[in-house]
This record gives structure tokens, C-alpha cells and sequence, in this order.
């Protein structure tokens, strides 16, 4: 069976021999009923990374052009990292939409946007062709249309927001934009550090406050009760991570590094509880919706086809 390669030196490396690392996994085997947590792909891939890189080919030949072949080269240029920074912006906003599930449509549609911008950047170079305005607007409709294609459209509807009240929705969202705000930062402070273990450690820390973002998000009516885990909970935790990081920044004192994950610890249970807590209550509001449409369809003298939370349901007629 392969395992993962680590040594007593290695981050988070068990400090045991080899043979002793090989017994154990023999004997207990790999655990069961525990749910893999899979790591996030950046949504920015290759392909976005090269449309950076290309502009530079023009950059490099405007300066060994007339003055306004110059021009013309740097105009491409500008035109070229203008759609590569529309479409980075763009991927990540789709990618943004496609992790929620009540969510309203970018307000810029910057993927198509990039789409143009690349074909007037290329149309720009093909002018002084051999072609005359056909070889610009060849260039242009071949360069949007490989774009579109390669990175499609941008989402142009909302998701999810059927029967939701559009101010609570507002609302739920200005709140989950600081809650990850917050989280950014609480990064963003790690990165000082240098320990790739306490890394690790706030990021399973904030997957399980995401968890609690994704149930606010789900129910708007949630957010009363988890407003104060996503403002005042996340405000002393970045502060406690800014803190931290500068103590450990120092001497990499390892009573701070304990205290820290300690607290950690026990944020990470309270967000686990109020997650739970939050699911349960949704789930008896649900089973009281249903007690009452029974109990209404009964008065009516109706044969409820609901079933209710303990119900066992009628035999299928042979």
C-alpha cells in the first residue's frame, strides 16, 4: 500500500524508525468512515498564467520598430494584459458562483469582456498587413472566438434565489464578504510565520468555518444567530493570529505556538456546535411544516401523501 513519505526532520513527521512506522500501518491498516478532505485547486490554471505571458512578445518587438510600429506594438500590448486580467478576474468570480449555492451573477460579465479585448488586441496587430482590413478583422474574430471558446461565458443569472427575500440575501452576503475577509487575513498573517504545520492547522480551521458560511448561506434567517461567530469570533481570531505571528516571528516561542492552537481548538469546536446546531433547527422547522400540512389535509378530509420524520411508508399495491 503506498503511504506518504516522512521522517522525524520532515513537517509533521512521525519520529519513529522506519520499521516501527511499517509495523503500525500492518497491524491497524488504513482507517475507515472518515472523510478524505480534498484541497482546493486554485481555479487560475495554465491557461490564464499564459495569456500573461504572451503580451510580452509585442513588449519585446516595439522596440525595435519604427515610431509607429512602437505605438502600434505597445497598444497590443496593453490591449492583451487588459483581457488577461479580465479573464483571471473573470475565473475567479465564476469560480466564486460555482462554490455556492444561492449566489447572484457577476455584475461585470468579465470573461466575455476579455473575450473582446483579445480580439481588438489582435486585430490592432494584424494592422499594416499585406491583407488590408481583412487581415485585422480576421485576426480580431479568430482571437475573441478561441477565447470564448476556451474559457466560455461568464454565469448570466442568478443561482438559487428563487423565493428568497433579495434584502435578507444582500445582508447574508456583506456578511460572508467580511467573514472571508477576515479569513484572508488570518492567511495571509500565517504565511509570516513560516510553519507549514500552523498553516495546515488554519486551514482546517477555516474549512470548518466555511461550513458554517455555506448553512447562513443556505437559510438567510440563520444569520441572526450566527452573527456574532462571523463578526466578533473571526475579528479576535485574526487579531489573535496577527498577534501571534508577531510573537513567533521573534523567537518562535513554543508556549505562544500551544496557546495558539489551543485556541484554535476551541473556536474550531464552538463553529462545529453553532454549524450543528443551526442544521438541526432547520430540520425541525421542516418537520413542523409538514405536521401542519398534514394536520390541515386531514381536516379537509384529504389522505395526506407527506410523510412525516418517523413515518413508515404504505406498502405498494401488488
Amino acid at each position: 500500500m503506498a503511504r506518504r513519505y516522512g521522517g522525524a526532520y520532515s513537517p509533521g513527521g512521525d519520529p519513529r524508525s522506519d520499521e516501527e512506522r511499517s509495523s503500525t500501518a500492518v497491524s491497524t491498516g488504513p482507517k475507515r468512515g472518515k472523510k478524505a478532505k480534498r484541497k482546493r485547486v486554485n481555479p487560475v490554471g495554465a491557461r490564464v498564467n499564459i495569456l500573461f505571458m504572451l503580451p510580452f512578445l509585442w513588449a519585446f518587438s516595439a522596440f525595435f520598430r519604427d515610431p509607429a510600429g512602437l505605438a502600434q506594438h505597445l497598444g497590443v500590448f496593453a490591449l492583451l494584459m487588459l483581457s488577461a486580467w479580465l479573464t483571471r478576474e473573470g475565473v475567479i468570480a465564476q469560480d466564486a458562483y460555482a462554490q455556492r449555492r444561492v449566489a447572484r451573477r457577476p455584475a461585470i460579465p468579465r470573461k466575455i469582456f476579455g473575450s473582446v479585448v483579445m480580439g481588438l488586441g489582435l486585430g490592432l496587430a494584424g494592422l499594416g498587413s499585406a491583407y488590408g482590413m481583412a487581415g485585422p478583422v480576421i485576426f480580431g474574430l479568430f482571437g475573441a472566438g478561441l477565447h470564448f471558446f476556451a474559457f466560455g461565458p461568464d454565469p448570466l443569472r442568478d443561482k438559487g434565489m428563487e423565493g428568497i427575500d433579495e434584502f435578507q440575501t444582500d445582508r447574508v452576503a456583506r456578511a460572508i464578504d467580511t467573514a472571508e475577509a477576515y479569513l484572508a487575513a488570518m492567511s495571509d498573517a500565517m504565511l509570516r510565520a513560516r510553519d507549514r504545520t500552523l498553516e495546515s492547522r488554519l486551514t482546517d480551521f477555516q474549512s470548518h468555518v466555511r461550513e458554517l458560511l455555506r448553512t447562513v448561506e443556505d437559510d438567510p434567517q440563520n444569520l441572526t444567530a450566527a452573527r456574532r461567530y462571523l463578526s466578533v469570533y473571526l475579528e479576535g481570531a485574526r487579531d489573535a493570529t496577527v498577534k501571534f505571528v508577531e510573537i513567533y516571528e521573534r523567537d518562535r516561542n513554543a508556549e505562544a505556538r500551544s496557546d495558539y492552537v489551543a485556541l484554535l481548538d476551541d473556536l474550531e469546536q464552538n463553529f462545529m456546535l453553532r454549524t450543528e446546531t443551526l442544521r438541526d433547527n432547520d430540520r425541525q422547522a421542516l418537520d413542523i411544516e409538514i405536521d401542519v400540512l398534514r394536520e390541515r389535509l386531514e381536516r379537509e378530509g384529504l389522505r395526506p401523501r407527506i410523510p412525516g420524520p418517523n413515518s413508515i411508508p404504505d406498502p405498494q399495491p401488488r
